[in-house]
């Protein structure tokens, strides 16, 4: 056998995980991550719209702040995106990839405009909005607790489970949209009157944000201090140590879904009661899908998913504004979010790897 074959090809890097670093360097990673993003996304603004992209990222800006207005429509964004993304986060921490909480919300929404058609105007409006409460929140239970039934006695896929409840919540929401129209052919409900949750200080944003600050504080005591969360933390590392030590996993794995379809259910609550004041199909606005980014990128942590909430939900709106402002199409300023969402996304390898160069040696005879 020749000298050739006998040579070992060493490799130029390897990738080692990373021991945990302080969160002062790991922020400044997503800081850095965020800069360069912004001058990735500056190169091709510069191509594809021929603007400077100064000019674009001060309408970004403009188009959340410029206004006491647009800050509470900012904030009450941000505050309906976290509300989904406490939902998902109990269920994700103990790794029950639950990826219906569009459904969850739409069935939510779906309950709560039921009462309100159906109840407005027959009883008084506090009686009707405690209706409303209720029956949204078991909605969302109802359908989140399908899936992790199934789960829980026949080890069904999650993933494909909940996504396809998604469809189903969709057709039920078009279906009742067309029951419920005003105008026959138009295929929408249009605005309730009846069951809109109270303005506080003639402020028509303030209750979603307050409620969701209240459940994000609930749900971070709840996973941090109870003997609930500390069992489906356990159930989400390894479900036979769970076992071992006497947690009875399917009992988590369906008290935890109950929990995530009930947020989900408020958060249809607050989008058909307090903001919307209608129902249909798109309502939930892909937020269910949006909250899993949400919920990954703060490591299901709900004090940390206020700031990742708050910046997807800034991007998003800003991006919208750009569309407006230089009459652009939506796509090219969804190109720029998802720029910028990637060099975030891809900070947390570099947070949690680390790449070691390997010095070739010279090949001794």
């Amino acid at each position: 056998m020749n000298k050739e074959n006998n040579k070992v090809k060493e490799p130029l890097f390897h990738i080692a995980k990373r021991p945990a670093i302080a969160w002062q360097k790991a922020w400044g990673i997503r800081g850095a991550s965020i800069l360069i993003a912004f001058l990735f996304s500056g190169i091709v603004i510069m191509m594809l719209t021929k603007q400077n992209p100064l000019d674009v990222y001060a309408t970004m800006f403009s188009g959340n702040l410029r206004s006491e207005t647009k800050i509470w429509q900012l904030l009450q964004e941000t505050a309906l995106l976290l509300c989904v993304s406490l939902a998902v986060t109990p269920a994700f921490k103990m790794r029950f990839w639950n990826i219906g909480a569009e459904g969850q919300v739409l069935i939510g929404g779906l309950a709560t405009a039921a009462c309100m058609i159906l109840l407005g105007g027959k009883i008084s409006n506090g009686l009707l909005i405690v209706v409303m409460i209720i029956a949204s929140i078991v909605g969302g239970a109802v359908w989140a607790i399908i899936p992790a039934i199934f789960k829980a006695k026949f080890n069904t896929n999650e993933t494909l489970f909940t996504l396809m409840m998604n469809y189903v919540a969709i057709q039920l929401v078009s279906y009742f949209a067309m029951v419920w129209e005003k105008t026959k052919g138009a295929g929408t409900v249009g605005e309730i009157q009846y069951g809109w949750l109270p303005r506080i200080g003639n402020n028509d944003y303030i209750l979603n944000v307050i409620v969701v600050l209240l459940l994000t504080v609930a749900l971070y005591i709840y996973l941090t201090k109870f003997k609930h969360g500390y069992e489906l933390t356990v159930v989400g590392e390894s479900e036979n140590t769970a076992r071992y030590i006497g947690i009875n996993v399917n009992k988590v794995i369906i008290r935890t879904m109950l929990l995530s379809g009930a947020l989900c259910g408020v958060a249809g609550l607050l989008l058909v009661g307090g903001k919307d004041h209608t129902i249909n199909s798109s309502i939930a606005g892909g937020r269910g899908f949006t909250a899993i980014m949400v919920s990954w990128l703060a490591k299901f942590n709900p004090l940390y998913m206020i700031l990742t909430a708050l910046l997807l939900a800034f991007m998003q709106k800003g991006a919208g504004e750009i569309s407006t402002v230089y009459g652009i199409d939506k796509a090219v300023s969804d190109i720029i979010t998802g720029i910028i969402l990637f060099f975030i996304i891809g900070s947390e390898f570099f947070i949690n790897y680390e790449i070691k160069f390997i010095k070739r040696h010279k090949e001794v005879e």
